[in-house]
């Protein structure tokens, strides 16, 4: 089973890769010809006219394409733990075409949104598909769910590692051998293809000239705990946005996009570093030549437009926003350091860049994918224990402070807003089938001695070819076969925590031996 994914992660890689791939691509494409409008729109009254009534109907359109299918609404990502999690089963070809097509209009309007949340739905998608198309069992199908998910991410961002520690601290939410591996064929697959097409450079480039003293590590902790702060109220706020939007009875769901897309209009001809993902705003921020007045009006109207932006349901990510967000907290930081506590000015960068995963710990709650996806980002590991330092204080800030993963909150709201019952329920079962291994937990044990997982009922065991009726006073001997019947929602949990329970405890075996040498 392990290598049969790893090989089928390899497949989905390439069609998740391919797929981030056109995505980008579309994405850079749209950039420049926003540029180049922009630039003839402004001395020109007529194309200026002219465009906002371009802008107002793509609105439409995007407004029509959530109507025609909800499920691209947003970064994707709730929808893809949701899946998982059997909460409901999205038509993946339908959500590619969705999500490309109004991921593109979005980001060529100059939508503040990011690429990524489409990138791995995207990429989830592409694996469900491989999985329909040739037929595979359900606890396959999500297993290369989460392959495409870790590996659009991936292609995304250039950051192999990051997409799969994502996979798996954020999506999957279980850390298991096999996943793990397949995740990772996964990544490293769509990464190599995103890499021969984008080039091998990091997607941030800091000139770092020194490192933060550890006498000044101090300033790591405390902004840390701001950017706690600061990560906790960014979530307040952008699930706020999405209720400020409902309180307009007149504007229907499908019209909301048109609000974003006439600000972006407004503001590409007033403060246009801050349309699309934030491309420019990290290139002016790196180029150093930003004064602090600068940096918080930048900071101000692209947190402002980011909420407009996806709080109207328009298809695009907040992990890109957010980073650019945290990178200007920390220049923000990093400069008023240096003018007021006699920090190196050259230290300047390397708070922008701990910030940036501090940001990230404090809204998503995955400090592991934040450390790595930084240092993938940036192309350099001499920032892991600075990063480390900021993560920890970050996540441990955001937790006293109650505040709860972001991606969690928009699938509960999704959740919430859903006249239906999930698409899976305790009605649709699932059964599984483990081999007990010698020095097993449950090796020698009587069921009734066994504290099996809830939503779980042994039915059968498979011994010697033979098959026996389970009851209380059975006892399970390594090499036997148990099977369990369970809801298909809990499938891969239940599936991880018998493959525990089954396979050899190399410690226990290790202190027998000792002890029958003694």
């Amino acid at each position: 089973m392990k290598y049969i994914l790893a090989f089928e992660g390899i497949i989905v890689g390439i069609i998740a890769g391919s797929l981030a791939i056109i995505y980008r691509l579309a994405m850079a494409y749209s950039e420049i010809t926003l540029e180049y409008i922009l630039a003839f729109g402004s001395t020109h009254i007529w194309a200026m006219a002219a465009w906002f009534g371009v802008l107002t109907l793509m609105g439409l359109v995007v407004g029509f394409l959530l109507k025609w299918e909800p499920m691209i609404s947003g970064s994707g990502i709730p929808q893809v733990e949701g899946e998982l999690q059997g909460c409901f089963k999205a038509s993946w070809h339908r959500v590619i075409i969705g999500k490309l097509v109004g991921g593109i209009i979005c980001m060529f309007g100059g939508l503040s949104l990011g690429r990524e949340g489409p990138s791995v739905q995207l990429g989830a998608m592409g694996g469900k598909g491989f999985s329909r198309i040739f037929k595979r069992i359900n606890i396959e199908e999500r297993y290369l769910i989460t392959c495409g998910a870790s590996a659009g991410l991936a292609a995304a961002f250039n950051a192999p590692l990051a997409g799969t520690i994502f996979a798996l601290e954020e999506i999957h939410k279980n850390f298991s051998a096999t996943i793990l591996f397949s995740a990772m064929t996964a990544s490293i697959t769509a990464d190599f293809v995103s890499k021969y097409v984008f080039g091998l450079s990091p997607v941030f480039h800091f000139t770092v000239t020194g490192f933060i003293p550890l006498k000044d590590y101090w300033l790591v902790i405390l902004l840390g705990v701001l950017l706690g702060f600061a990560g906790v109220f960014y979530n307040t706020v952008l699930l706020k946005s999405q209720v400020i939007y409902g309180k307009f009875r007149g504007l229907k769901p499908e019209f909301r996009p048109v609000v974003p897309f006439i600000l972006a209009g407004v503001l590409g001809f007033t403060l246009p570093q801050v349309l699309g993902g934030g491309n420019t705003m990290i290139q002016l921020l790196g180029s150093g030549k930003l004064v602090l007045s600068g940096m918080l009006v930048l900071l101000a109207v692209k947190f402002i437009f980011s909420m407009v932006s996806f709080g109207s349901g328009a298809p695009g990510g907040i992990f890109f926003p957010l980073l650019v967000l945290g990178a200007y907290i920390g220049g923000i930081y990093g400069t008023a350091a240096s003018a007021y506590l006699g920090i190196d000015p050259v230290l300047i960068n390397n708070f922008v860049i701990i910030a940036m995963a501090g940001y990230f710990t404090a809204i998503v709650r995955a400090p592991i994918t934040s450390i790595v996806l930084i240092t993938e980002m940036t192309g350099s590991f001499d920032h892991l224990l600075a990063l480390s330092v900021v993560a920890i204080a970050a996540e441990l800030t955001a937790g006293m402070l109650n505040g709860k993963p972001i991606y969690d909150c928009l699938l509960n709201r999704i959740l919430a807003n859903r006249n239906d019952e999930p698409v899976i329920d305790s009605i649709d079962k699932i059964l599984i089938s483990t081999k007990v291994r010698q020095n097993a937990m449950i090796h020698n044990q009587s069921i009734a001695d066994i504290d099996w997982p809830d939503s779980c009922l042994l039915v059968s065991i498979i011994r010697q070819g033979k098959e026996i009726i389970p009851k209380g006073n059975t006892v399970i001997y390594a090499h036997d076969t148990i099977v369990a019947l369970t809801d298909e929602k809990d499938t891969i949990m239940i599936n991880e925590v018998l493959r525990e329970m089954c396979e050899e405890h190399e410690y226990e075996f290790d202190l027998k031996l000792s002890q029958s040498r003694l």
